[in-house]
């Protein structure tokens, strides 16, 4: 019984696994501190099978706690593809974060073990990283308290390091609130900053956090993207599973399928094509994060809809050109087509594609029998 138990218990623990995809923990010998460091890797589910697919970059610092809440958040998420799959790695700092997030009392900006560090990050850990796995050009850097204020360090250099950043309840060094704004003033890079605090957080990071947020808002570059949070109930250590979601959710707010907000908000009242404007969120997604991501069937089902309420069939027919590139084997595209040419004074021509359906898959609602009765109505109208 026991030895019945202990498989099920083992086999139970490999499907977990292989659920939440792969994680490895590895001591790295730095040179640049001159000791091992301890890091935690999460690969995407299945990172093995997709040879050709490249993952933006987390890096999480005080990685012994905040890791599993990173990793758990990106996991869920991008199995619902409101962002991509994404490799996470975190930095143990139990026993070392004192000496990591070291600053001078002059000018707030690292010396020592804490220059040793940022160069650890920057010189050796993500050169690495590249050189070990598949990583796209989008990368992430999270921080809580200290170590958010360290993450900072990485925006002032004259190219950044990372793309985004997660701050969450950060205890900002004296002069960081002078750098921060000056430096996202004049930024060059899209760069996406997330900062969070609660009203039961510890009171200087709490003021720091509001002070620093006033001076962000007022920020006039299009090539900062800025979000704040400010939460009722959570203590400072308990801010970070409050924040991550929502920094994600902004973060990724492109990546994500079109929603019936934007729908109503930016589709419905479009004065030019919805197809453009579908076009441009899926370049966006490219030039952001490095990813050609395949348009969602819910985001075609979003412009398709919004073309019968405006009756501007004209742009069917772009849409079913990308429909058969996206989605060669069903339905999609010929039905958009046939849509384009019914409405479009050639009835006679969406007749002829309405009735190839059956070599085609059915998909999102439209089958061989819709297409058929869509026929077989162009039949009836005009006795073809």
């Amino acid at each position: 019984m026991k030895t019945k138990i202990c498989c099920l218990l083992a086999i139970v623990l490999g499907i977990t696994n292989l659920s939440f995809g792969q994680t490895i923990y590895e001591d790295y010998d730095s040179y640049k501190l001159g000791e091992n460091r301890q890091i935690k890797i999460q690969l995407p589910r299945n990172y093995e099978e997709n040879e050709e697919k490249s993952y933006p970059l987390f890096v999480v610092l005080d990685g012994d706690y905040l890791f599993e809440a990173v990793a758990g958040n990106v996991d869920y998420y991008s199995y619902w593809e409101d962002m991509p799959e994404a490799i996470i790695v975190g930095i143990n700092q139990v026993d070392t974060r004192n000496a990591d997030i070291m600053y001078s009392e002059q000018n707030s900006l690292p010396i020592e073990s804490g220059s040793k560090f940022f160069e650890f990050i920057s010189m050796e850990l993500i050169p690495y990283l590249r050189d070990s796995y598949r990583l796209a050009e989008f990368t992430v850097a999270v921080g809580h308290g200290e170590t958010a204020n360290f993450i900072n360090y990485y925006v002032l250099k004259e190219k950044p390091l990372f793309h985004a950043y997660i701050n969450i309840s950060p205890f900002l060094a004296p002069d960081m609130l002078n750098y921060i704004p000056e430096r996202l003033q004049q930024i060059q890079s899209k760069t996406f900053y997330y900062l969070a605090t609660s009203d039961n957080d510890l009171k200087a990071i709490k003021e720091d956090s509001h002070a620093l947020n006033t001076a962000l808002s007022s920020i006039d570059n299009a090539n900062f993207i800025y979000a704040f949070d400010n939460f009722e109930s959570p203590t400072h250590y308990s801010n970070p599973a409050h924040a991550l979601p929502y920094a994600l959710e902004k973060i990724f707010y492109v990546f994500q399928p079109i929603s019936k907000k934007e729908y109503l908000e930016k589709i419905l009242p479009l004065q030019t094509s919805p197809v453009t404007y579908l076009l441009d969120k899926y370049q966006t997604i490219k030039d952001l994060f490095g990813l050609d991501k395949q348009i969602l069937i819910n985001d075609f089902k979003a412009i398709d809809a919004a073309i019968e309420k405006n009756k501007t069939y004209e742009h069917f027919e772009e849409l079913g050109k990308i429909a058969r590139k996206q989605y060669p084997e069903t339905l999609l595209g010929s039905y958009y087509l046939a849509r384009f040419y019914e409405e479009n004074g050639k009835p006679k021509k969406a007749m002829q594609i309405y009735r190839s359906a059956y070599v085609l898959e059915e998909i999102a609602g439209i089958t061989k029998d819709l297409m058929l009765e869509k026929a077989d109505e162009i039949k009836a109208d005009f006795g073809y």
